[in-house]
């Protein structure tokens, strides 16, 4: 064991001084990150470049920020991600402050559910609240039974507020992860000490937890903020009336329309929203060690 311990670097010496440049291997995974994601990227900006009158022109990107369509949909993607991102802290902070630090029977269940939660897809959350409080979903079909009404008084769902309701049930669990595990490495020398001083329980969360959480709450919100700002299948399921994102807006340039270059200049205008709300993300989670 210890004679091949010994070697191994040796053999890494040997590749080194075997002739072969180290940006040689690099370029297997580069040509294929460039076929699978850079060239469909590089025809997505061409195509936004080149208007129906042929040629190459800015004319799509001229026309797509005069539209009061494009406007409109930037302003409800933008205030429905922040909706959205605020919702996922408060809701997240209190839950995963009740799971770490509330002694419940299942706790250890419920975090482990929450790991598999982040793998369910988005329409599949959709869809569950359709049956719960959809047009003929259980709570207005109780309704009904119990009032004799013709109708239940659950028509939410297909309103910006039913897709708000939607993206804070799935993306909430995106906080709550890192949230968990920045309250697993709390002192909890330091919250019985402020206990027995008489400190009350919110005391203690403003003063000696949400300090500690910050960075988890930064990091998780970033992220949330960034998928929130590209969801699809969440506005597309809820079948909101007049809720068009900026992902809503593409699908209808795009398949109902037909007009691909302008689809084409919206989403290169979301791939740049995103791609910079994604950097700071990486500052964050950086700062935050996650």
């Amino acid at each position: 064991m210890a004679s091949a311990a010994v070697a191994t670097p040796a053999k890494k010496t040997r590749l080194r001084r075997s002739g072969t440049p180290s940006w040689v291997w690099a370029l297997p995974p580069v040509a294929l990150l460039a076929l699978v994601f850079l060239y469909p990227l590089a025809l997505v900006v061409r195509q936004s470049l080149q208007p129906d009158t042929g040629g190459t022109s800015i004319e799509p990107y001229a026309d797509l920020f005069a539209s009061e369509a494009f406007r409109q949909a930037l302003w409800t993607t933008v205030w429905l991600a922040l909706a959205s991102t605020a919702g996922c802290l408060i809701l997240g902070f209190v839950l995963a402050l009740v799971i770490a630090f509330v002694p419940f029977p299942g706790a250890r269940a419920v975090s482990r559910f929450i790991d598999v939660f982040l793998s369910f897809p988005s329409f599949l959350i959709t869809l569950a609240l359709l049956f719960l409080y959809g047009t003929v979903g259980m709570a207005n079909g109780l309704w009904t039974d119990i009032t004799g009404a013709a109708d239940g008084p659950f028509q939410f769902l297909t309103t910006p507020w039913g897709v708000l309701l939607a993206e804070i049930t799935y993306f909430t669990p995106f906080v709550m992860r890192p949230l968990l595990a920045a309250f697993s490495q709390t002192d909890t020398a330091q919250i019985e000490a402020a206990s027995s001083l008489g400190a009350r329980a919110p005391r203690i969360v403003r003063r000696i937890i949400l300090p500690e959480a910050l960075p988890a709450l930064a990091a998780g919100g970033s992220l949330v903020l960034v998928l929130c700002l590209n969801e699809f299948g969440i506005v597309l399921f809820t079948g909101a009336k007049g809720v068009t994102t900026l992902p809503m807006l593409v699908y209808g340039k795009a398949i109902l329309e037909s007009d691909y270059p302008g689809a084409c200049a919206v989403a290169v205008v979301n791939i740049l929203i995103s791609t910079g709300l994604y950097g700071l993300y990486r500052v964050v989670s950086r700062r935050a060690g996650a």
